[in-house]
């Protein structure tokens, strides 16, 4: 079982920087975090996604992809 993660060590992302690192648009991004798919904290106007979210997100879509015969 994987140790206890504190806040000090989380890290996290901007909007621009996840669709970057995903190459999609900022607003598919947007629409991940708003629908629920991308889990993100809101500060003021703007959101900001924990990395291991955006990790498990990427890992959970290769998995998907890999069981339909598509990869």
């Amino acid at each position: 079982m994987p140790e206890p993660r504190h806040f000090a060590d989380a890290r996290f992302m901007t909007v621009a920087e996840v669709a970057e690192v995903m190459r999609v648009s900022k607003m598919t991004v947007y629409r991940l975090v708003h629908s629920g798919e991308l889990p993100a904290v809101q500060f003021g106007r703007s959101y900001r996604v924990p990395e291991t979210a955006v990790e498990a997100f990427l890992g959970s879509a290769r998995l998907e992809m890999r069981g339909t015969g598509t990869v």
